[in-house]
């Protein structure tokens, strides 16, 4: 019998992770990290990653000044997943990263490598010599419909090495029996356990976690300074920001991303919905995880 493949998803502070290790534990499934930024080497508390990595493939994976994409996520997933179904062993995805389950899972004809270096070097000039509106001058000149955040240089930035970038052949899976299932509790639920998760990683020394980054010589322009909640670290490191104002600036836009999420896991296909779960209570939701899985 094939092996399953079970995909855990859900918003931030629902309780996904908690789930895919108690099925983990339950059945010997191999974890595999779907969060773009728990890849990140030394970006621990910020981004929830659990207590032991180990435990993951596809996590600390990543220097702090590697950029990253769905492209080269789904090429490493697909060779880790490959590896575990000739085994017969069967994997757990999870991670807030919708994108690269969706790409994973349900294919993605998008998918484009790295642009050369020649590419990379025409664009770092147009950023020395013009700034953001250089980038967007440029990009309105080659490709006027392209739609993406013109306040973003870092997008902008993407947007423009992609028109130079080789496209890639589609990957396929191996024939796993594929699960998908989201945790979405309620919007004062979530909200909820984003402030207590948020404190809790105050408490648990979120800003000596930054400090020790920056003194290791990391910038805050590096690609995992990206993740929410690290440039107001770093800013109360610097005295331009007290520690409440960040903590609630971070709640804000934790929750604001729980609700990017939330919409994003609405138009995502074959996928089950459970629609509560409290911090900690995974009893619920793993009955119906094990009422949906392939025969073990």
């Amino acid at each position: 019998m094939k092996p399953w493949l079970l995909a855990v998803m859900g918003p931030t502070a629902s309780g996904k992770t908690s789930l895919a290790e108690t099925v983990s534990e339950a059945t010997g499934a191999q974890l595999l990290n779907a969060d773009a930024f728990q890849m990140y080497r030394g970006f621990d508390i910020g981004t929830g990653k659990p207590p032991f990595p180990s435990r993951y493939r596809l996590m600390d994976t990543l220097d702090p000044t590697e950029t990253y994409g769905v492209g080269k996520y789904v090429r490493e997933a697909a060779t880790e997943l490959t590896s575990l179904f000739d085994a017969g062993q069967n994997a757990i995805l999870v991670g807030g990263t919708g994108l690269y389950i969706r790409a994973l899972t349900e294919g993605y004809a998008d998918m484009s490598g790295p642009a050369d270096e020649a590419a990379v070097s025409r664009v770092d000039s147009l950023q020395s010599e013009g700034g953001l509106d250089g980038l967007l001058a440029e990009l309105d000149r080659r490709a006027p419909d392209t739609i993406v955040d013109r306040m973003n240089p870092v997008r902008v930035r993407r947007a423009l090495l992609k028109l130079d970038a080789p496209v890639q052949p589609p990957i396929d899976l191996p024939a796993f029996r594929i699960v998908k299932m989201a945790l979405v509790p309620s919007t004062s639920d979530l909200d909820r356990n984003i402030t207590h998760r948020v404190h809790k990683m105050m408490q648990t020394d979120w800003l000596g976690e930054v400090d020790r980054l920056k003194r290791a010589g990391y910038q805050l322009s590096d690609p995992a300074f990206r993740a929410i909640g690290y440039a107001e670290m770093w800013k109360v490191l610097a005295g331009d920001l007290d520690l409440n104002e960040a903590t609630e600036r971070i709640v804000t836009a934790t929750r604001q991303y729980a609700k990017r999420q939330r919409t994003w896991l609405r138009s995502e296909p074959n996928l089950t919905v459970i629609d509560s779960l409290a911090v900690g209570e995974v009893d619920m939701p793993l009955k119906e995880v094990f009422r949906q899985l392939p025969e073990l």
